[in-house]
């Protein structure tokens, strides 16, 4: 009697089943293991001062005008003038390192929640001539390539870019040149890379409204902006708010954009620019003050993640139809509409895709000096299976995501499985959140907890970070990628088991059927799709890996991954940004057939994960 109440409270069944169990503690004792513990390993460090508990390096950092300054250092922008023009010359404010760092995610977020949610609303909302082609163009940017993006929007904005080509040179609307930098330079970046984050989202949002309530709303006299104002935004806030606070988190722990402008000094003063400048410096990691930025960079990170949930959970969203699935209301746009989207709209959309249109430009030129790249050649794509440390980083990646992603369909499958088929366990609500978490926990802070972690649970070891020429990343750089991107399965593996009724299963083990053979023989047949486009997705995220990619991964050259090659190509000094578009456009091709093949498996366009 006391093992069955005992099992019931736990599993949520009466009578313990090893597959239930196992369904339970394997993902459970994995992720307390490898996310928690580690995390907990850090805290230590941060927390301790001279053999004691102390917040002696916490206040260090809230108390240092270098890592929080009340008063802005340097000028916004000014005008520079040269020999030959003027040029306006835009780089942001020092306000240190903590309050710049959430500066630049606040920023981000509202940039990317206007391009994003303008995008959406004109392609769920309108039809127009030309539409299919802006739905192809709108997947470009989606296509992640790690610095080289960032590199080729910095090129956009130098005297002879793009932007000061069209503006300045062709339409004439500017008066000067402008040239951004600093702090302004990784904000537009970071704008242009994830805006598609809240498209996605949004667009997901819009087509999913029920038309009854806006046509309830005009007959009563609504329309234009105060319809959208009043009814459309807010059914359609939480996918926004949900992309908007994963651009934010994303923006946070984001490396690329500070490395590609670190020429700056207000690049460099970032907190994820600050704990990866200890990995190339020496790899002095070991420092408490810094364990103690991470865990204040994932203090700010689980705060926005739990407060935009929060925040959504104190409104009602739900819509209530008659049942079925409706027809999304499009229209035809009026003059004015269509005068936006031809004149407004689209130029953006333009603009937004040409650093992926700029990485494959440049991979196929020999230089790249004005406003275009000069020189067609293919040696750089032929470097990739003819250079032999370029074939070993793509080997390596390889290596690393398929492995991560056994490890990962493995976690997402026994994890959905038991919190979505015994919801009466006392576990079920823990194992949903922690599989769900990862997603808010910075990249970098891994990458810093895993250091701590390994270096002391196996000191001198090839798995200690410590011993740099003896340290093998590879098991490091598995557990990372597989904590890391679990929530991407974890939500396709979830979303086809809902799917499933439970009576299915129900009816085999009623027949007699053991719980294993109900599993493999009713549930995971019915779910192969979601399985099998959840592993391909993340497959795809784990190749482009960059925090821990280039920091621990980074550590012994002989097992780079493809981001570590790359970094070191886009900042050393016999480098080459062309091999390194070479390996983005490697990466995007991966990416292209994963999600092609995604969308065919699974019969739906992929959205990224949210949070409601």
């Amino acid at each position: 009697m006391k093992v069955s109440k005992w099992s019931e409270r736990l599993f949520g069944t009466p009578i313990f089943d090893p597959v239930v169990g196992t369904s339970f503690l394997l993902p459970l004792l994995y992720l307390l293991t490898f996310l928690v513990i580690p995390v907990i390993a850090m805290l230590a460090v941060a927390f301790e001062y001279n053999g004691s508990f102390s917040l002696h390096w916490f206040k260090s950092i809230l108390t240092s005008e270098y890592f929080i300054s009340l008063h802005p250092q340097g000028t916004f922008s000014q005008l520079v003038e040269t020999s030959s023009e003027k040029i306006y010359y835009v780089q942001g404010v020092d306000f240190g390192v903590v309050l710049n760092s959430i500066i630049v995610s606040l920023s981000v977020m509202l940039l990317t929640t206007i391009l994003g949610t303008v995008f959406a609303f004109v392609m769920a909302r309108y039809d127009f001539p030309g539409k299919n082609i802006v739905r192809i163009l709108l997947f470009v940017p989606l296509l992640v390539t790690p610095f080289v993006n960032v590199f080729v929007v910095k090129k956009m904005f130098l005297p002879n870019g793009l932007i000061n080509w069209i503006f300045y040179d062709i339409l004439h609307l500017f008066p000067h040149r402008i040239v951004i930098d600093g702090l302004v330079g990784v904000i537009v970046g970071q704008t242009m890379t994830y805006y598609p984050i809240v498209y996605l989202n949004a667009y997901a949002s819009f087509i999913n409204i029920d038309p009854t309530l806006e046509e309830q709303a005009e007959n009563l006299g609504s329309g234009g902006l105060h319809l959208f104002r009043t009814v459309t935004f807010p059914l359609a806030l939480p996918g926004i708010a949900a992309g908007a606070t994963l651009v934010g988190i994303f923006s946070l722990e984001d490396l690329a954009a500070p490395i590609v402008f670190q020429g700056n000094p207000l690049a460099r003063k970032l907190m994820s620019f600050q704990i990866y400048s200890a990995f190339t410096s020496g790899f002095n990691v070991g420092s408490p003050q810094l364990a103690a930025l991470a865990l204040v960079m994932l203090t700010i990170a689980l705060l926005m993640f739990l407060g935009i949930r929060k925040y959504v959970s104190m409104k009602e969203y739900s819509m209530i139809s008659k049942g079925g699935r409706w027809k999304p209301r499009v229209a035809k746009p009026r003059g004015w509409q269509a005068a936006l989207i031809y004149l407004v709209v689209i130029p953006m959309l333009l603009i937004s895709i040409f650093p992926q249109v700029g990485v494959v430009l440049l991979a196929f030129s020999r230089s790249w000096a004005g406003t275009w790249p000069t020189g067609f050649t293919t040696a750089h794509i032929k470097s990739i299976v003819t250079q032999p440390d370029i074939e070993r980083v793509i080997i390596n990646s390889v290596t690393y995501s398929t492995i991560a992603i056994v490890v990962i369909i493995l976690l997402s499958l026994t994890a959905s499985y038991a919190s979505s088929r015994f919801k009466k366990s006392k576990l079920g609500p823990t194992l949903d959140s922690l599989a769900t978490i990862p997603i808010a926990v910075p990249g970098i802070v891994i990458a810093m907890s895993y250091f701590f972690f390994f270096a002391k649970v196996f000191p001198d070891t090839p798995l200690d970070p410590t011993n740099l020429l003896g340290f093998n990343p590879a098991m490091v750089l598995v557990l990372a990628y597989s904590i890391r991107r679990l929530p991407f399965a974890a939500r396709s593996i979830s979303a086809g088991i809902q799917q499933v009724h439970v009576s299915l299963e129900e009816a085999a083990l009623n027949l007699g059927a053991s719980r294993w053979k109900a599993l493999t023989g009713i549930l995971i047949p019915l779910i192969l799709l979601n399985l099998l486009g959840g592993a391909m997705l993340s497959f795809v995220y784990c190749m482009s890996e960059t925090s821990v990619g280039i920091t621990l991964g980074s550590i012994n050259p002989d097992y780079y991954p493809i981001t570590a090659r790359m970094v070191e190509l886009m900042t050393s000094a016999v480098g080459s940004a062309n091999l390194a578009a070479a390996l983005g456009v490697f990466l995007m091709t991966v990416q292209i057939i994963a999600i092609v093949l995604a969308n065919v498996i699974t019969k739906q366009r992929y959205s990224f994960i949210g949070l409601t």
